[in-house]
């Protein structure tokens, strides 16, 4: 599957070149690719580990890096780091997120290719910013053990990481949106730049609302099962079937009204006391039981429906494998085509956000390793006899046929 409408894309014309693998890098690259860039995807000789993962990585290269062309190149080798260092001179962004100086020591660190290309972005995401921890490595499950969000997640004295990768996920779209700025300061005239994503900083930046309420109330914030929630009715309830849990948030006294028309909660629903926010909070041991009782009597099709015509939050709760059958996602283009390189077809979520009303979405199916190369070598400036030359040495994967015959048509011309 290849589609090249650009049309409405704010970043086509841009050129980015990934060295990247696992989640943080490669979700920074699916950004700026559903937004219109072109991303081409360096992995080493035989494709990116990340795509034999198993267990819970086995969606990792599925999800995020659709939109891009695949080139297998051999770093460690001179002819494959020169081939490396050409692309990059023809780029307007590097991504990579390797290890700390690994890139450095193979001559495609920062410093090194800024004065290649000095109108380049070079993007690293990393586990730490700059500091005491910066050589360290990191993964998500560490950025959220030291950055306290486990801690807000488990209950006491049971740290638990987020039920997805959302460290990794969060830092990427940071790293997307410092090289987005950067782009646009160089619109300006003012050059390239070093930006630098991380995880620890981003668990920092994720858990600030805590350490704030800390700051104002002089009261660590306790872990989210133990929480004094903000509002009286905003919690998981059962429902007549026991299975089917649902989630209401009654989070304004508009709301308050609203919920009480729809659902007789007898004397707590017409005490004048509980007519403001903070005085429901206050009584949340009176108001809740009462609530738990009426939402065990309906089926959640029946709460649903009232609740939504309430105009109240609430929410079933999903499994992820829920999602490929939700109704919103399938008629909002939420959910994207692909294939897998078995051959498999699957639908996945599409970027979050809409421009011009439209949700991006795929114009390049998930790359097989290397399948680009040729075309990639040649829209950054290689002859066919270079390109061919690249392949016998092995600096890069395999080729189509095609460009060997090229390659001796060149020569017999």
């Amino acid at each position: 599957m290849v589609a090249d409408d650009l049309k409405g894309l704010p970043l086509a014309g841009i050129k980015v070149v990934e060295f990247s693998h696992m989640v943080m890098g490669p979700l920074t690259g699916a950004v700026l690719a559903d937004l219109g860039a072109d991303v081409v995807k360096v992995e080493p000789i035989g494709g990116d580990n990340t795509r034999r993962l198993l267990g819970s990585g086995s969606g990792y290269f599925p999800m995020f890096n659709r939109n891009k062309r695949s080139i297998c190149i051999d770093l460690k080798s001179v002819a494959g780091r020169d081939a490396a260092i050409r692309l990059v001179r023809g780029a307007d962004v590097v991504i990579e997120n390797y290890r700390p100086g690994a890139l450095d020591k193979l001559g495609l660190g920062a410093e090194a290719l800024r004065k290649v290309n000095p109108d380049l972005i070079y993007c690293s995401t990393k586990g730490f910013l700059t500091g005491p921890y910066e050589h360290r490595s990191a993964l998500d499950e560490v950025a959220q053990m030291m950055g306290g969000l486990a801690y807000m997640t488990g209950p006491p004295g049971r740290p638990l990481r987020a039920g997805a990768s959302v460290i990794d996920i969060a830092g990427g779209m940071f790293g997307a949106i410092g090289i987005l700025a950067t782009l646009l300061a160089r619109t300006r005239g003012d050059g390239g730049a070093s930006v630098r994503a991380s995880l620890f900083e981003t668990t920092a930046f994720m858990v600030g609302q805590h350490m704030a309420q800390m700051a104002v109330t002089g009261q660590a914030a306790a872990p989210m099962p133990n929480r004094i929630s903000a509002w009286a009715i905003y919690d998981v309830f059962e429902t007549l079937n026991p299975d089917e849990l649902l989630f209401v948030g009654v989070v304004s006294d508009g709301q308050w009204k609203s919920f009480t028309a729809a659902f007789d909660l007898g004397e707590v629903g017409r005490d004048p006391r509980f007519a403001t926010n903070n005085e429901r909070v206050l009584a949340r041991e009176t108001i809740v039981p009462v609530v738990r009782a009426i939402m065990a009597q309906h089926s959640r099709a029946e709460l649903l429906d009232r609740l939504e015509r309430a105009g109240v939050a609430f929410a079933p709760i999903a499994r992820p494998q829920d999602l490929f059958d939700d109704p919103h996602l399938n008629a909002s283009g939420g959910l994207v085509d692909l294939t897998l390189n078995d051959g498999r077809a699957i639908r996945l979520p599409a970027l979050p956000l809409e421009i011009d009303g439209r949700i991006p979405g795929v114009r390049r199916d998930l790359p097989h390793p290397g399948e680009d190369g040729e075309d990639v070598l040649r829209d950054f400036g290689f002859g066919a006899t270079e390109i061919a030359a690249l392949h016998e040495s092995g600096a890069i994967g395999t080729l189509a046929k095609s460009v060997r015959d090229l390659a001796g048509q060149e020569q017999t011309a």
